[in-house]
């Protein structure tokens, strides 16, 4: 075990967050109120941890790979819920889980890309960028707030996690992104998906305005 270890409360969710992204959360159930409220008198933060398909009910079984939050905006209901903002920050590889509380924890450690050279993700993150940027501006333009301003991160891990949040794919998925620690190999899956999704949500787009078009003539 790595003397960096540390323990950290746990989270499952059918959710993988990343590194520079953020979550509304819902707290409700009694065990999780109980972490809240340990993390706020400790001040520490938890992790966010996706739960593995075959977890049942006050039994999860997470993947090993997470990431931390930093507890922002937190508001707690009259009736005891909690409502907050999880803000990723680092990930965390779990060492081993301790089920001891009313909620699952584990001793973690750090869990990091490896160093790369430039050269090596630059050419992978130019066409992230401009691929992804594309598929946004089309995402915003499809919603209903034409207000929204999107600014994506200029360093390529955090775009890489940045992209992988937003895609529109599956958690497990998501989740095998999370595990990666080759930043050009992340940007590099990225390209490929959005190389599929751009032509396809354009297609949708253009679809819906001729249909918008015919309406109003």
């Amino acid at each position: 075990m790595s003397t960096a270890a540390i323990e950290l409360p746990l989270f499952p969710l059918n959710l993988v967050l990343f590194p520079g992204t953020v979550s509304p959360l819902h707290i409700f159930e009694m065990r999780y109120r109980q972490m809240i409220v340990d993390c706020q008198r400790d001040e520490k933060p938890f992790g966010i941890v996706l739960a593995r398909p075959e977890s049942e009910h006050l039994n999860e079984k997470p993947y090993s790979v997470g990431t931390m939050v930093e507890i922002r905006n937190l508001d707690r209901l009259e009736d005891g819920r909690y409502t907050l903002m999880a803000v990723g920050t680092k990930r965390f590889r779990i060492v081993s889980e301790r089920r001891d509380k009313p909620y699952l924890s584990g001793l973690v450690e750090l869990y990091e890309d490896d160093a790369e050279p430039e050269r090596a993700w630059l050419p992978a993150m130019q066409q992230a960028r401009d691929l992804f940027g594309e598929y946004l501006g089309m995402l915003l333009e499809a919603s209903d707030d034409k207000n929204v301003e999107a600014h994506l991160p200029d360093e390529a891990e955090e775009l890489s996690y940045f992209i992988a949040y937003f895609l529109d794919i599956q958690e497990e998925r998501k989740q095998q992104f999370l595990e990666l620690t080759s930043t050009r190999q992340r940007l590099q899956e990225e390209v490929a998906i959005l190389r599929r999704e751009v032509p396809f949500m354009r297609q949708i787009l253009s679809k819906s305005l001729s249909e918008d078009l015919t309406r109003l003539n």
